[in-house]
């Protein structure tokens, strides 16, 4: 019965935070100097670049290996290469379009053609979203314990907080494995879905896939910076920007990210090479793997029609 309170109050909660980020936004518009913004990107060395995109390719790579985890999980018999481009393409999606489009919709339509029934799909999907946050919270845990970022001081909440937040998070990753271990095949409720607990195996590798694929995220925001932020600073504002972009229901974050990454580090980096870096990490981490999947979809969808694809589970 409570249930429609909740999801009004988080319905509040992000149309305040989008507020919040809009007046972020239209303060940082007023600063942009597009010319200096262009300027800085050409300034990027073709070496970082090339690096970055070499970035971008393991991060998505990261995610696909979800999939493959999957594919152990529920003990289907899809080639691990065709699974991956599966994960790839609605990644992909996801990021740019929305999680209901690509994560669910792209991605159940894809195995669907491929020959999985509907509960290995919802099996698929639950276990690729456990996988991905649950490494988040192992990653944000552990950084937000130890190197917690400055957060303005108009924020509610301030790096003590973020510092006391942390052990909260890596106890979350902790009960889970513990459970795992414990309690192994027992099933779990996620938004109405069953969901058995993996072995401890697979579940220690969820979380360190995932957190891989963050990692990687950073560093391509890194290198795009040229190094001059630190790793760490860099992969704890993603962090926090990753969850404002959840919280405001914002395709792809769009916005959102860059004006977390400007409140928080404008003091080391001038805006125009803060953002310069910030748009080539949407070019190469959101928009060339949406034109690629765009491609691998339509060939994907060939293939099923023409029945090569197909492969029953076991």
């Amino acid at each position: 019965m409570n249930r429609p309170r909740w999801r009004w109050l988080a319905r509040v909660a992000g149309l305040l935070l989008l507020l919040v980020f809009g007046v972020l936004l239209a303060r940082l518009a007023r600063r942009i100097d597009g010319p200096a913004v262009l300027s800085a990107i050409t300034d990027i060395p073709g070496p970082m670049l090339a690096l970055a995109a070499g970035l971008a390719f393991a991060a998505h790579a990261c995610y696909a290996a979800f999939d493959v985890l999957a594919r152990r999980y529920v003990h289907h018999c899809l080639p691990r290469r065709r699974v991956m481009l599966v994960a790839f393409t609605s990644y992909a999606i996801n990021l740019n379009l929305g999680s209901l489009l690509g994560g669910v919709a792209c991605r159940a339509r894809l195995y669907h053609r491929l020959g999985l029934g509907p509960g290995l799909i919802a099996r698929i999907v639950l276990f690729s979203m456990l996988s991905n946050w649950i490494g988040y919270l192992a990653l944000a845990g552990l950084v937000f314990s130890i190197w917690p970022p400055a957060l303005p001081p108009d924020w509610e909440l301030d790096s003590t907080g973020l510092r006391a937040l942390g052990p909260l998070l890596l106890g979350i990753v902790l009960v889970y494995l513990g459970l795992c271990v414990c309690r192994r095949g027992r099933v779990i409720t996620v938004r109405g879905q069953s969901l058995a607990l993996p072995p401890p195996g697979l579940a220690l590798a969820q979380v360190g896939v995932s957190m891989l694929h963050w990692s990687a995220m950073a560093a391509l925001v890194t290198t795009l910076l040229q190094g001059r932020v630190p790793f760490v600073l860099v992969l704890a504002v993603l962090l926090v920007a990753a969850i404002a972009g959840v919280l405001t229901h914002v395709p792809a974050g769009l916005g959102v990210i860059e004006a977390v990454f400007v409140a928080l580090l404008s003091h080391r980096l001038p805006a125009p090479v803060l953002l310069a870096g910030l748009v080539m990490y949407r070019v190469l981490f959101y928009l060339l793997p949406l034109g690629i999947a765009a491609g691998v979809f339509l060939r994907l969808e060939s293939l099923a029609r023409s029945g090569r694809g197909q492969a029953l589970p076991r």
